[in-house]
């Protein structure tokens, strides 16, 4: 097992990109939500502001 874990010496690079892989959507699906709330926020200003 534990040399399945150093992946014959390379286990920084394939266990970063394995982490890289599983980390970049999870950041890209929190960003996303993030940008639609925003953009959720700033229609209802404006059309609360259009309708004054």
């Amino acid at each position: 097992m534990s040399e399945w874990l150093h992946m014959g010496g390379y286990a920084l690079y394939v266990w970063g990109a394995i982490g890289a892989a599983l980390l970049l959507p999870v950041c890209e699906s929190v960003a996303l939500r993030l940008r639609r709330r925003a953009a959720l926020e700033q229609l209802k200003h404006q059309q609360d502001h259009d309708e004054t």
